[in-house]
């Protein structure tokens, strides 16, 4: 009724064809006998020229980023157009009919070389987040979400996994965050939790004898919002498989991630087997567990250097340094620069530097407190500067990987148009709540500790490692997974050193525990990140640009006005009493 071809389908052959298109009014231009007009659809642009008088005056009502419908002959165009595969013709409209009005005024302008659209105040572009989809380079995007969801349940399903939905409305878990809680009306102060991830329900299907599980799953996580995590929820790819190990999870994700990415962008892709590394080398070597591998520099220990040293700012401290090759070259400018970004931005007290000069002298900064010896200990050479880092062990090594990020972005050292991936492994079980005084899990909770339950009853418990592993891309965190802890004995134990007792472990996961006591196979898993996934590689650092209707920074959805007051008859349906109300911002 409104259109027999896409604005994209139109070529030479078509010429003298009448033809019905319908789309956007993306652009006018009147040049006085004749009118020329842009019409977008989802699929391209068309030019239409006007010089019918009665379709002149139809035309006046109408608006950039009206609907129309325009009917007209195919004509060869005789200003061409080679950048569109619409370039060579033009319908010569003998009939417009306009099918949805647009306001004069738009917000901001769409798809317009007047204005850079990410240039616009997001929370302006979120609130009319329906008219921002329109812009060819964020509605490509959310396409090229849809494709690369097609690509993963076709790679899972050929591997042999089943799709299988959980539930959303589920009971509250400890995964390390603050649940979302929804009131239940059928049972007085009582509440469900969304999931944070279908963790025990993906372990149950296991105990269910289902062999591979997967689904591109919704997880809600009440935490504070960042560039590359969406408050509120996200999704996942959350996978399960039966007598597995950690090396059949790999196998798995080595399979599918680089096809995946190989199929949707032109960059280099690292192939499968991953590199591996520890955690513990993770840090020491990257100062983060998340290790941007495009970035050359490494951070090496230099304590032992500065044991006696006269220089009371490295006295009784863990030393980090970071060679930078060439980095001599830089001026005191430069220097001075980063030891700013340290102050402002990591926490550091100052960030200490010295050159190699040509004649293999250590020149400038700190130079007078540090010997010849540094240079073969750590690998620096004539024309390198080296930067130190002296702090208590811990912040030592955060500030140092803080440094050696800054330090690639500014020097442009990140290697381009490649993607790196790396496991990180052999995480630590437990870590110590300085706070609490207490033990808690590093990581997740279900995971199988490394040597079982005698590893848990006979090592130092922040001694113990999981077989739990991170899968890391350009320095994003893009997968997280374990080797499940089956048996109810371990897990017991396990839960018992973080300080639960076995009466907590049945009342907040009945559901597994009693599970386990049926025949439970070994299993493991993992759950890569759908919306940064996408993101990295549609190539934006900024998560909210591939997903539809996101929230803002603030975890509202501006263009819904929610979360939003409710009337008093819900709130007593559910049993809920707002006691004290803030003004909304």
């Amino acid at each position: 009724m409104y259109r027999d071809h896409n604005c994209n389908e139109l070529n030479i052959k078509n010429v003298n064809e009448e033809v019905q298109l319908a789309g956007w009014v993306q652009r006018i231009r009147n040049l006085g006998s004749m009118q020329f007009v842009d019409l977008r659809d989802e699929f391209g642009i068309t030019q239409i020229v006007i010089s019918n008088d009665e379709v002149k005056k139809e035309m006046e009502k109408v608006t950039p980023e009206t609907v129309i419908s325009v009917t007209g002959k195919v004509v060869e165009r005789s200003n061409k157009n080679k950048n569109i595969p619409t370039g060579e013709i033009e319908i010569d409209a003998s009939k417009i009919q306009v099918l949805g009005k647009c306001k004069n005024q738009l917000p901001f302008e769409i798809n317009s070389e007047k204005i850079d659209i990410e240039n616009v105040r997001e929370d302006l572009r979120l609130q009319y987040r329906y008219l921002d989809l329109r812009n060819e380079k964020l509605h490509k995007t959310i396409l090229l979400r849809s494709a690369i969801m097609k690509s993963v349940r076709r790679e899972m399903d050929a591997l042999g996994f089943t799709e299988i939905q959980t539930p959303i409305l589920a009971n509250s878990s400890p995964e390390g965050a603050r649940d979302y809680l929804v009131p239940s009306r059928l049972h007085a102060g009582k509440f469900y939790a969304l999931p944070q991830a279908p963790q025990q329900f993906k372990q149950l299907l296991m105990c269910s004898g289902f062999n591979r599980y997967y689904q591109i799953a919704p997880c809600f996580r009440d935490e504070d919002p960042r560039a590359d995590r969406a408050p509120g929820e996200f999704y996942q790819l959350d996978l399960e498989m039966s007598f597995a190990t950690q090396e059949d999870v790999f196998e798995v994700i080595e399979t599918v991630i680089p096809k995946i990415y190989k199929e949707h962008t032109t960059a280099k892709v690292d192939e499968g087997p991953f590199i591996r590394i520890p955690y513990n080398e993770a840090m020491e070597k990257y100062g983060i567990d998340k290790p941007d591998l495009r970035n050359p520099l490494v951070i090496k220990d230099a304590t032992d250097l500065f044991t006696n040293t006269e220089f009371n700012a490295f006295k009784d401290k863990t030393i980090k340094v970071i060679v930078v090759k060439g980095g001599a070259e830089q001026g005191r400018k430069f220097f001075d620069s980063m030891e700013e970004f340290a102050k402002n931005e990591t926490g550091a007290k100052g960030l200490a530097w010295v050159k190699i000069d040509e004649e293999n002298n250590l020149t400038g900064g700190i130079s007078k407190f540090v010997t010849d010896k540094i240079k073969t200990e750590i690998g620096a050479n004539a024309g390198d500067a080296i930067f130190f880092i002296a702090d208590e062990f811990k912040m030592a090594q955060k500030i140092a990987g803080l440094i050696r990020i800054e330090l690639g972005k500014r020097l442009d050292l990140i290697e381009k148009n490649v993607y790196k991936f790396c496991w990180i492994v052999d995480f630590p079980m437990y870590e110590y709540n300085e706070e609490e005084e207490k033990i808690d899990f590093n990581h997740n909770p279900f995971s199988m500790p490394q040597g079982g339950l005698e590893a848990l009853n006979e090592k130092d418990p922040l001694d113990i490692l999981a077989y739990q592993y991170d899968l890391v891309c350009n320095g994003y965190e893009v997968a997280s997974g374990a080797v499940r802890n089956h048996d109810p004995e371990i897990m017991c134990k396990a839960f018992e050193i973080a300080g639960y007792t076995e009466e907590d472990v049945k009342n907040r996961f009945g559901a597994l525990y009693t599970a386990f006591q049926y025949g439970t196979p070994p299993h493991a898993g993992c759950a890569p990140g759908l919306d940064r996934m996408v993101m990295l590689i549609a190539g934006t650092e900024n998560i909210r640009e591939v997903i539809a209707f996101p929230k803002n920074k603030k975890a509202r959805d501006v263009m819904m006005n929610a979360p939003s007051k409710v009337t008093e008859e819900q709130l007593r349906d559910v049993y809920i009493a707002v006691t004290e109300e803030e003004d909304e911002e």
